[in-house]
């Protein structure tokens, strides 16, 4: 007889199967945690209002004291701002086979149901935080170029966030570039990313008719033409003089506008910084006062600083052996304001932010969709009896405001440093 080889053997043999399972992907939000600090203000179904001293009472100038009239007076013009919030949802489903399947350690290293139950805030707060990143419309990312084939689109996206705000399986739906149109408003009204890939900004999903370069990706069940979803850094700061701040018309109410230094597409520069943080100074009660402000940006953005400080920095090497680091540590500071780093952040932006200023208006914080204290809900069948699926659902009505739109301040139109 021959001898034994191993495919007679290998049905007997044991199977190791490595009991750590790292996940290929971020799950971890850096702003949204920041935010979340800040002040909530619980809000009922109605708008939030939000008082601004928006121009100084009161008439200043010269008078006769020799019998001469002092004239009428004035006093302080106050309006308000308002707010309301936005339903946002985290859904999870598996079916009783998954469950049944790896239940026990003897079956599986990972049981599913936990798994889904432990890590679906973490996933919920991820998606936070890319909408924090928003203009108050919903756009995650912007087409570059699209390619067609069996029934499937390519697209490669802008380098401004690349696909750092969109995950693998999320439905998204389709705007033309001016988010007029909605391009995928017929059934089943999203398209399901198939395929996502971070490092060269492509993601894929079923064909859209008419996707062309500069149509925009945006989050599922934003309603409105355009769309309308959470209030991001990019909403409440804007410089420019067109469109709206929560119920303000920027052409007629510029003390409403925030601050901006434009890069007009160059590298950044020391000027930039100290430049932004002075404007913001010169319309607030800030002047000369230690403020407590962060320097938010994409880590891209934190090299190009670093490597300005490299320009400059000289190596006093002793008589004796010394390890070597041509990099600066955690500690930066840009114009006095400590350096934060989000790979979700803008790419070409870098956003002062004064939390003294900021909240969430809060309707319903995050946590599980129940009824009478019921947060399993169970799938029907199409004979209308109950299917082997379960499901649950982590809900939130909140949005993020500001109260003082002259002390928002930011850096724009950075260039994006090669490789990024």
């Amino acid at each position: 007889m021959p001898a034994q080889a191993s495919a007679q053997t290998i049905a007997a043999e044991l199977e190791k199967v490595n009991s750590k399972v790292p996940a290929l992907f971020d799950r971890k939000g850096t702003f949204y945690p920041k935010i979340e600090k800040r002040q909530v203000e619980k809000i009922s179904n109605r708008d939030m209002r939000i008082p601004l001293e928006l121009r100084p009472g009161g008439y200043f100038g010269h008078y006769d004291p020799d019998g001469g009239d002092l004239g009428r007076g004035a006093g302080s013009f106050f309006d308000k701002a308002v707010i309301n919030t936005v339903h946002l949802r985290y859904a999870v489903e598996w079916t009783k086979k998954a469950e049944w399947g790896s239940d026990d350690s003897s079956k599986s290293v990972i049981n599913v149901f936990k798994h889904n139950l432990a890590k679906a805030m973490p996933e919920f707060r991820r998606g936070f935080d890319a909408l924090c990143m928003t203009d108050g419309n919903g756009v995650l990312a912007v087409v570059a170029s699209t390619t067609n084939a069996a029934g499937e689109d390519t697209v490669v996206l802008t380098s401004q966030f690349g696909a750092k705000l969109l995950r693998f399986g999320q439905r998204v739906k389709v705007f033309d570039t001016t988010l007029a149109t909605d391009k995928t408003s017929g059934a089943p009204g999203y398209r399901e990313i198939t395929y996502l890939d971070y490092a060269t900004r492509t993601i894929k999903f079923a064909t859209t008719a008419t996707l062309a370069p500069g149509d925009k990706i945006v989050i599922e069940g934003a309603g409105g033409l355009p769309p309308v979803s959470l209030y991001g850094v990019p909403y409440h700061h804007n410089s420019a003089s067109t469109g709206a701040w929560l119920g303000f018309n920027r052409a007629t109410t510029p003390e409403i506008r925030a601050n901006s230094v434009s890069a007009a597409g160059s590298a950044l520069t020391l000027p930039f910084p100290r430049l932004a943080i002075n404007k913001m100074m010169d319309r607030t009660e800030k002047d000369g006062e230690n403020i407590s402000l962060d320097a938010w940006m994409h880590p891209c953005q934190q090299q190009a600083y670093e490597e300005l400080g490299q320009l400059v920095t000289q190596i006093q090497k002793s008589p004796k052996e010394e390890s070597l680091n041509l990099y600066f540590g955690e500690n930066m500071q840009m114009a006095g304001a400590p350096v934060k780093t989000s790979f979700m952040w803008d790419k070409t932006r870098i956003d002062f932010i004064h939390y003294e200023f900021w909240g969430r208006a809060e309707m319903h914080p995050a946590g599980f969709y129940d009824v009478d204290g019921r947060k399993i809900w169970e799938a029907r069948g199409a004979s209308g009896g109950v299917a082997t699926s379960q499901m649950f659902y982590l809900v939130a009505s909140w949005n993020l405001f500001m109260t003082n739109p002259a002390a928002g301040v930011y850096i724009s139109d950075l260039q994006v440093p090669t490789g990024y």
